[in-house]
Order: structure tokens, then sequence, then C-alpha cells
């Protein structure tokens, strides 16, 4: 593993986490749980399958994951994350937040998987009004759904979809994100191509964590 040579914990945390791939394999591994290789590979579109091998690696040496032999009928490796690793969370969080700055615009060539959307709203999002009743908002990306649970102070997301939702957010990648972090408002979304079929009132209920 390559070093900075400085005797300061900013560079000495980046020789550990600096490289290309190695916090995308920590945010899979804190959104997804343990995963099988196959599974972190889908999650990282654009990795090679060697240079996977050797970040996974490299994050087992600096004890930052772990690899669990899971037993049949799974009878496959589960890499899963250490307690060092799941400290990495808030920076990710973090770097997230502050990344939201740059999400305006969205490349056709960008990937965009499933629990992506569900983990940004929950992670960049909080409830704005938690002595009020549940909501449910379904999201909607082309195929990617997702569903977003508003209750009790807390906001919880999952992959897939819901039967009764209180609001649908039907529209491109930017439009449904930039909406739910607040990075910009219900008109502009609209004419970015989103549709918000439901209550509206609904979309009160967050309070977006926006960058400084």
């Amino acid at each position: 593993m390559r070093s900075y040579g400085q005797y300061c914990s900013i560079a000495r945390g980046l020789d550990v986490v600096g490289d290309r791939w190695t916090l995308l394999i920590v945010r899979e591994l804190l959104i997804q749980g343990p995963c099988r290789f196959t599974d972190l590979k889908n999650g990282l579109p654009g990795i090679a399958a060697n240079l996977l091998s050797t970040r996974l690696r490299e994050l087992e040496q600096a004890e930052l994951i772990e690899r669990d032999e899971a037993p049949p009928p799974i009878a496959t490796t589960l890499y899963r994350l250490t307690e060092a690793g799941r400290e990495l969370e808030p920076v990710l969080k973090a770097i997230g937040l502050w990344g939201l700055r740059y999400m305006g615009t969205v490349d056709p060539r960008d990937a965009f998987l499933p629990q992506w959307l569900a983990y940004a709203p929950a992670w960049f999002s909080v409830d704005a009004a938690p002595e009020a009743p549940p909501a449910v908002i379904q999201l909607v990306v082309g195929d990617v759904h997702a569903v977003m649970e508003i209750g009790d102070g807390r906001i919880q997301t999952r992959v897939g979809r819901t039967d009764a939702p209180d609001l649908v957010l039907d529209g491109p990648a930017n439009a449904v994100l930039g909406l739910l972090t607040g990075v910009i408002d219900l008109d502009l979304a609209t004419q970015l191509g989103l549709t918000a079929t439901g209550r509206h009132d609904v979309l009160g209920r967050l309070r977006p964590l926006l960058p400084s």
C-alpha cells in the first residue's frame, strides 16, 4: 500500500482509504451489508475484477473488512465491515453531503443503482415533523424503485415497491434526488421531468441537510 510518508492523521488515513474505489467499496458494504464478491462487483459498475480483489485484500490487511465463509446453501465468501470499517460511515456521509453541490446534472453515461436511490434520502434528510403520522413515498427512476418511510422522527429507506404510497415521485435521477436532498425545489424538479402524484404536503416532512 502506497504511503504519503507524512506524520499526519489525515495523511495516514488517506494511506488506507485514499485509493480509487476504496471508499465506494465501503459504501456498498454499509448500505448492502455483508456481500459476496459478485454483489460488490455489481454494485461498483466500471471496476475490474482484479482491481476489486486487490482493494479487498488491502482493506482486509488494514482490518477494515473481514471475510466469512458462509455455510451451505450459500457456501461462499462474504465480505463484511469490521467495527473500524463501520466507523467510516460519518466520513462517507460528510463527503456525500458536501458532494450534493455537484449533483445538478446527470451524464447519460452515469450508472445509477437502486441502493443509491434508497440510501441518499435517509443519509441527507431528516424528519421535520416527528409528531406527525407516518407517511410513505414511492421513488421511481426508470426501472429503479425505492421506498421512503417517514415516522417517529426517522427516515427509513429500502429498495422495492409499496402498495399504497402517500406520494409517488417519478422522474430522472437528478430531479428525484435533487428534490429530496434540497438541491432543487418542486417547480424546478417538475421542469426536469419529475411527476409528483399524491400528497405533495408530505414533502414538507423532509428537512434536507444542505451542504454549507
